[in-house]
């Protein structure tokens, strides 16, 4: 058999070194970086720390607290708008205590993982 030589294929591009037939929105998606990781997480807890508004939907919060109060007592049957907005700020302002709290005993361990034990010695 003789010998031949094969040409190596060679892709066809253009001048902005695209594949030829690409579209752009093709490019797009191989050109999108990936982002370091813990810098969304970053990102999103300052967003919550400059907003006010409260992070626990209104509706199954209300579902919850009508839910206790039955369990306690049937004499109260209603709630009014203020008194279930007031309940649930301290609600949200105490949980956002006690995981700062879990968080520098976490730190103070010298852990990365936010353990639930260490949430419950926050607690007591």
């Amino acid at each position: 058999m003789a010998r031949t030589k094969h040409m190596a294929s060679k892709k066809r591009t253009t001048r902005s070194g695209r594949a030829f037939g690409a579209t752009e929105e093709a490019t797009a998606t191989q050109r999108k970086r990936r982002r370091r990781r813990g810098s969304v997480s970053l990102r999103e807890i300052r967003t919550y720390q400059n907003s006010t508004h409260l992070l626990i939907p209104s509706l199954p919060f209300v579902r919850v607290v009508r839910e206790v109060t039955q369990q306690y007592t049937n004499q109260v049957t209603r709630w009014t708008a203020e008194a279930l907005v007031a309940i649930q700020e301290a609600t949200e302002a105490f949980l956002v205590n006690l995981f700062e709290d879990a968080l520098l005993c976490t730190l103070h361990a010298k852990r990365v993982t936010l353990i639930i034990w260490m949430v419950m010695d926050c607690c007591l």
